[in-house]
């Protein structure tokens, strides 16, 4: 019993430490975007025609950290999801540690590859059309705080979002799911996305529709890959036991 108290208390150590080492570089990473703040902040207006209102002060600190924020975020993943593999490490063969380590830079990558959607596909399509609703009927004035956080919503999710396929992969190969439970679970997630769809965007079909085919795809994506990895996994297991030991010859 006090070897358990002893190991669960090391477990609680270990997992204290990383989640420090990722605090502290989300932190790091929070005051250097904080420094570049101003050129980003004018490269993400580059191309909007008008003028930002900001109703106070505090407003421009409160968007400038808003930005600083989501670059943090993005730039501590490949920290956090390195400090997730160095909790797990000790559990895992030398094999598994091999094959969880290859998802890291993945994460990143498909991470901002969804804000890259998000950004530069969805985003303008939707502001363009909500704002060709107001044209001739409405002047519309845009304020610092309500146009990052517009953009963040339509964004950041797809970020997300876009490590389905990655998660499914992972999730497979360790046993968790298989291509079959993702197959029947396939109208339950359709109806989860298009829920989800319909929260991060504006009230209009145009961009819930926007949302929801990419996730769709996204999730056929997922399956895809779940289903090569479960046959690769299927393959393997059935050459090792196939495998007959030699008998030693006298």
């Amino acid at each position: 019993m006090k070897n358990q108290e002893l190991t669960f208390v090391n477990h609680l150590g270990e997992l204290r430490k990383r989640l420090i080492i990722t605090l502290l570089a989300f932190i790091v990473f929070l005051f250097g975007s904080f420094m570049f703040v101003q050129e980003i902040y004018e490269w993400l207006i580059r191309d909007l025609n008008r003028d930002l209102a900001v109703l106070g002060p505090s407003e421009i600190l409160w968007v400038y950290f808003m930005i600083s924020g989501v670059s943090a975020f993005a730039l501590t993943i490949p920290i956090a999801a390195h400090q997730t593999w160095l909790f797990v490490k000790p559990g895992l063969t030398k094999k598994e540690r091999k094959i969880t380590l290859a998802y890291i830079p993945g994460l990143f990558t498909l991470f901002v590859t969804g804000l890259s959607f998000g950004y530069f596909v969805v985003y303008p399509i939707v502001l363009n059309f909500l704002l060709s609703l107001s044209k001739g009927t409405f002047e519309t004035m845009f304020t610092a705080e309500k146009y990052f956080k517009f953009m963040i919503n339509l964004t950041l999710p797809f970020g997300l979002l876009f490590e389905i396929p990655l998660i499914a992969m992972f999730l497979t190969s360790i046993g968790v799911i298989n291509p079959i439970l993702l197959s029947k679970a396939r109208k339950m997630s359709y109806f989860l996305l298009t829920l989800l769809a319909i929260f991060i965007t504006p009230p209009d079909i145009m961009s819930d529709i926007l949302v929801i085919v990419p996730l769709f795809v996204l999730y056929e994506f997922s399956v895809t890959l779940s289903k090569i990895v479960y046959r690769k996994k299927i393959k393997k297991q059935q050459s090792d036991n196939n495998i007959i030991p030699l008998k030693k010859t006298s």
